[in-house]
């Protein structure tokens, strides 16, 4: 997926949620973020939790005292806007009961 702005499938998010987890998993926080969103716009509640608790794993890993620390690199995955700062309560604000 070369280009961040186009508006990539569940399955091609997903697979390079794979290369990041390995690679950088900040930008996979970013993915699963946008998976989170991308399944909840389909109306895949089930699929959404998934991913919006596969976020917040990979999210506790990191610290978020600073803004500097919580602040995205991306402002999209896929397609899929990204807030400006990812951490727990953003995740949570975004998706309520799913997380």
């Amino acid at each position: 997926m070369s280009n961040p702005t186009r508006s990539a499938s569940t399955d091609e998010l997903e697979a390079v949620f794979q290369r990041e987890l390995v690679t950088d998993r900040w930008a996979a926080a970013e993915t699963a973020f946008a998976l989170a969103s991308r399944h909840r716009d389909l109306t895949d509640w089930s699929a959404s939790r998934e991913w919006v608790q596969q976020c917040l794993r990979l999210l506790e890993g990191f610290p978020a005292e600073a803004e500097e620390q919580v602040a995205t690199r991306r402002t999209s995955v896929g397609g899929v806007q990204l807030p400006n700062y990812l951490h727990a309560g953003v995740v949570q604000a975004r998706f309520g009961d799913l997380g």
